[in-house]
């Protein structure tokens, strides 16, 4: 059973990555081929019982794109217990809307470039392959 409900997932997360939202899709293309910072993300990735939208295994960081059902009391209840398990796992994990991806992509790119400058700044991570050796960081 525990088989079954593995590959249940797996083919899940492919269905979802063949179906992407819009905002997914163009939040997708500045994550995809190590855009951000250097680092690799996958998308619609599952961990535990979840499937992350997005995923950087070297940092723990799940980003999600919330679309409308996500303001629903019910659903709100729910995302907080999923962040909460991801959370004692040891994974990072940020939110933003459907909005504010569509209508402020650059400050969501920034608000990813500040937490994983923050998680750099807190683990023993090298710093990101397109920093190169060296670097300043102020």
């Amino acid at each position: 059973m525990h088989q079954n409900a593995s590959t249940r997932i797996f083919q899940f997360a492919k269905d979802l990555r063949l179906k992407m939202t819009e905002p997914e899709a163009l939040l997708w293309e500045r994550l995809r081929k190590k855009q951000m910072m250097g680092y690799r993300f996958r998308r619609q990735h599952p961990i535990s019982q979840y499937i992350a939208d997005f995923y950087c295994h070297p940092l723990k960081l799940i980003i999600e794109v919330d679309g409308g059902y996500h303001d629903r009391k019910e659903q709100e209840l729910l995302d907080c217990a999923r962040t909460e398990d991801l959370q004692r796992i040891g994974l990072r994990v940020i939110r933003f809307t459907n909005e504010e991806v569509t209508e402020q992509i650059d400050v969501v790119l920034e608000r990813i470039r500040l937490e994983i400058d923050e998680i750099e700044k807190c683990t023993a991570l090298p710093l990101g392959p397109l920093k190169g050796k060296g670097s300043t960081r102020f």
